[in-house]
């Protein structure tokens, strides 16, 4: 017993002193204050007039560096859950020795709709709502009602507030929840965000973020710079490992071509390694600046196969011609054919339709003309806003190639069904697809009303021509 007694204390001994160590991190000097570095002035605000997230009340601040001018727009920085990072005097000094751009910051709080009685009830706090949803709403919320009620407001001194509309000049950062809501701002409108700062980010199931990882790798790049930081001590509860997410979530960032950079500790989910690193990160950024950052190649084997460089969504018209039958007298007598939502193989053996669900069936032609063996078959992704994928239009290209139109752009299935790829599409509603143009290489679509083509290195089935066996799928 009293050896059993003595093993006891030898391994407590050892799991306390396997414990994680506390966490210490070597400050930068840009997060100290200095006597000669002019400072900024912080400013703090309420608003509580929100559409997008109606109900909601928060507070947000707003950082104007000293030598800021009106005379032209500054470059912004949006954070989430107000202010952190030491921020404020990390800009001030960065913008003194000129390692980032004069930069007006915006920090803003989660939204709450306040209870009618405090005493007697919670406020609804909005924040998971907010940040860890995917979709645009959020993007929305800053671009359409907060940046501009900054721009109603002014310095101590008089000075009117100018903010850059060019998401060159534009960078998003959080924390935890608010650093995967940088993130999808950003993704949502890279027109408008180009820089990430994701600190601790909740790539995880709470509603539905984990989903980015292959997200990432599936659609065609965007022009987006992120700095990732977390630590091997991150969150593992219920609705995932943040850890693991995190690290998920860089090798499909460098998969799919995106200038990223990371820094991984021993912390954590709390914001002591992120504050430490968030000069290095601003740094990063910034580096470069004003020139654009730009668009990667992905490593994803269909977009490197059918995307041009420099090609992209270009308006056009008369996209959509009158487009005759099939020859092929076992295709003629279908009547599924004169729908929309309906493309035969380049084989014109199968026909493959399109519901308001998020499936592509598959039927297969008999010899007698009609369908038989109708099956689910291809899978679509759904946005955030949507229950349905809102497929629109489906086509064919000669290597068997499946595109249909959706709420999430152009999703790209290989013959067995698997979306491979997805290329974004201009903003608006998507009502049709063909391929077309003089070798049929162009991938056209109309959305709201106008045309777009997309050159693409492949062509489309062409009407009339004669059955075309593609290559077997790669199972």
């Amino acid at each position: 017993m009293k050896h059993l007694l003595l093993l006891f204390c030898f391994f407590t001994s050892i799991a306390a002193n396997a414990q994680p160590p506390e966490e210490s991190y070597p400050m930068d000097p840009a997060s100290e204050e200095h006597a000669r570095v002019p400072k900024g002035e912080v400013l703090k605000f309420v608003f509580d007039q929100s559409k997008i997230f109606p109900g909601t009340w928060r507070e947000y601040w707003v950082y104007v560096p000293a030598q800021y001018k009106p005379d032209a727009p500054a470059c912004v920085y949006v954070n989430q859950d107000g202010i952190q990072w030491n921020a404020p005097t990390v800009f001030d000094n960065l913008i003194h020795q000129k390692e980032m751009p004069v930069t007006i910051g915006v920090f803003v709080m989660h939204g709450r709709v306040k209870a009618a009685n405090p005493d007697g009830a919670n406020d609804r706090f909005n924040r998971s709502f907010e940040y860890d949803g995917l979709g645009d709403a959020y993007a929305r919320f800053i671009l359409e009602e907060i940046l501009p009620e900054v721009e109603k407001q002014k310095t101590s001194d008089g000075r009117p507030i100018r903010l850059s509309k060019n998401g060159n000049d534009r960078a998003i950062g959080g924390s935890s929840s608010g650093a995967v809501c940088a993130f999808t701002a950003a993704w949502e409108r890279p027109d408008a965000f180009s820089r990430v700062f994701s600190a601790i980010g909740t790539y995880v199931g709470l509603r539905g973020a984990d989903r980015y990882p292959t997200l990432v790798r599936k659609v065609a790049p965007k022009p987006i710079r992120i700095y990732m930081q977390d630590g091997a001590n991150d969150l593992n509860i219920y609705a995932g490992d943040w850890w693991m997410a995190n690290q998920t979530m860089l090798r499909a960032l460098t998969f799919a071509g995106y200038e990223v950079t990371h820094k991984w500790g021993e912390g954590g989910h709390n914001g002591k390694h992120g504050t430490a690193l968030f000069p290095e990160a601003m740094r990063y950024l910034w580096k470069g600046w004003p020139e654009k950052v730009k668009t990667g190649e992905s490593e994803n084997a269909t977009l490197a196969a059918l995307l041009i460089s420099g090609e992209g969504w270009k308006e056009t018209k008369n996209a959509f011609p009158i487009v005759g039958k099939p020859t092929s007298s076992s295709v003629n007598s279908l009547k599924t054919l004169k729908a929309v939502g309906a493309a035969l193989s380049p084989d014109q053996t199968l026909v493959y339709t399109i519901d308001s669900s998020h499936w592509v069936h598959a039927s297969q032609i008999q010899p007698n003309g009609k369908l038989a063996h109708r099956q689910r078959f291809g899978w679509l992704h759904v946005t955030d806003d949507d229950n349905k994928a809102g497929a629109s239009g489906i086509i064919c290209d000669r290597e068997g190639r499946i595109y249909v139109a959706t709420n999430m752009g152009v999703q790209i299935l290989d013959q067995t069904g698997r979306v491979n790829a997805i290329l974004p599409l201009p903003a608006g509603m998507v009502t049709k697809i063909a391929f077309g143009g003089a070798d049929s290489d162009v991938l056209n679509v109309e959305i709201s009303g106008k045309d777009y083509g997309r050159k693409l290195r492949t062509s489309g089935i062409r009407v009339g021509e004669a059955p075309n066996k593609p290559n077997a799928p790669k199972l």
